[in-house]
């Protein structure tokens, strides 16, 4: 496989695993046809716009190329299809796992669009940088949701779930430094890792620390 085929196959992976996510958050916030839709297309795209924005790619990738959000628009409506159907027919089985068709998912766009924001760094850069490539990398991965979280008014996941953004930081890391040996192998690894750590943070409950009962030290 070589590397414009493997940047193509993640970017659809993460168009379609992060559309998901965002259907199924706009369908709980009881939002309409149009509301799944743009929160689909946002989480899908989101991520990558951002990237483009602070790469100066100039306009942004997912207004020269549709295809995502094509692909994206498409995700929403098939979703929103099979949820109205099944409310209609009163099946609920088919949806009775949903946090966890949601995490997985979750977990597949975050690393898909981890690498090809390390990917379009790359090729968007002179010379080495490697906070560059690892900050680029982690911003498309845990854009796209930021923007979803915001927009449906909740906690964006990265400041709450386990370990979200720390998986995203090292599948960038691991993806930039191997970079230059094989590409399309650091892409596999990078993802890899991403979805290694979010299973793991989610089966062992790891958590980053936090401040619990804030207000019984005088912050309120």
């Amino acid at each position: 496989m070589d590397l414009d085929t493997g940047i193509f196959v993640f970017e659809i992976l993460g168009v379609i695993a992060f559309a998901f996510s965002g259907a199924i958050l706009a369908i709980r916030k009881c939002m309409d046809l149009l509301g799944v839709i743009v929160l689909a297309v946002t989480t899908a795209v989101g991520g990558g716009i951002i990237r483009d924005v602070i790469l100066g790619i100039n306009p942004p990738m997912a207004f020269t190329s549709p295809e995502q959000t094509a692909i994206a628009c498409l995700v929403s409506v098939v979703i929103f299809c099979a949820v109205a159907y099944c409310q209609k027919k009163g099946i609920d089985s088919l949806f009775h796992k949903l946090d966890l068709y949601m995490t997985i998912f979750d977990a597949v766009g975050l690393a898909a669009f981890t690498v090809t924001g390390v990917s379009v760094a790359h090729g968007n850069s002179d010379g080495y940088n490697l906070f560059l490539y690892i900050f680029v990398g982690t911003l498309t991965g845990v854009g796209g949701g930021v923007l979803r979280d915001v927009m449906a008014g909740v906690m964006p996941s990265i400041f709450v779930r386990h370990v979200y953004a720390l998986a995203s930081v090292l599948g960038a890391a691991v993806c930039s430094l191997l970079w230059h040996v094989n590409s399309a192998l650091a892409m596999v690894l990078g993802a890899g890792v991403v979805v290694l750590i979010r299973a793991l943070a989610i089966h062992y409950h790891w958590k980053l620390p936090r401040i619990k009962n804030p207000d019984k030290v005088g912050i309120k």
